[in-house]
């Protein structure tokens, strides 16, 4: 008797397949995605009294970057449009290098700043003038100068702040936000309350909210009791 033919689609399925070379997450693997290579990204800054950036392009090309850019600002703007590219071009494991260290920091702080910043994304720092290389064992060791010096300043400006509102108070000086309701206008409204008149109302008049209201008469009446 002859055999009868399988359909295409049926044999298909009945073939055995073949190893894929992606596992379903199920079985207990993940995908693991290509080995990606380091890139060095250059940065340049030249301010607007400067003639030309091409010393320090030269010695961006001459190191290997693959991608450079540039920024050419007045000492006075903050913003940094080029920069903002750069790091944002930035993977892990790239390098950023620059010229000098102080094409990439406008101020000490702005610098730590962008070093904490580089090295919590993984990112190594090359200072060409300076001979730095974050990625080696001594520039590491940088790093964590860097981070000491950043938390130095950090702790410097919060005694800082903390003993100037302890000044301020000492001299009775309101610290904080200012207040919504000024002395005259909780006097007032001290007065249209012992007239009888609804709260929702009263706080309506001043523009603020009941609870603003409640909290503003309740210090001046606690004051006074005092």
């Amino acid at each position: 008797m002859p055999r009868k033919s399988v359909p295409k689609r049926i044999a298909e399925k009945a073939a055995p397949k073949k190893p894929q070379e992606r596992v379903s997450r199920r079985s207990g693997y993940i995908d693991v995605p290509e080995a990606v290579e380091p890139r060095l990204v250059g940065y340049a800054r030249v301010s607007t009294d400067e003639q030309t950036s091409g010393l320090q392009l030269d010695a961006l090309k001459a190191a290997g970057c693959q991608r450079i850019f540039q920024d050419k600002l007045g000492g006075a703007l903050r913003s940094r449009p080029q920069m903002d590219r750069a790091l944002a071009e930035l993977r892990a494991g790239d390098t950023l290098v620059v010229w000098k260290l102080d094409r990439l920091g406008r101020s000490l702080r702005n610098l730590l700043e962008i070093a904490e910043t580089l090295h919590d994304r993984d990112v190594a720092l090359r200072s060409l003038t300076e001979h730095i290389d974050t990625a080696t064992a001594a520039g590491k060791m940088l790093y964590s100068v860097l981070g000491a010096v950043a938390q130095f300043e950090r702790d410097v400006l919060r005694e800082r702040t903390v003993a100037g509102i302890r000044a301020a108070q000492a001299r009775g000086e309101h610290v904080g936000r200012p207040p919504a309701l000024t002395a005259s206008q909780i006097r007032e409204a001290r007065k249209m309350l012992d007239r009888g008149e609804n709260a929702s109302h009263v706080a309506r008049v001043m523009r603020v909210g009941r609870s603003t209201l409640y909290r503003a008469t309740a210090e001046v009446d606690d004051r006074r009791q005092a």
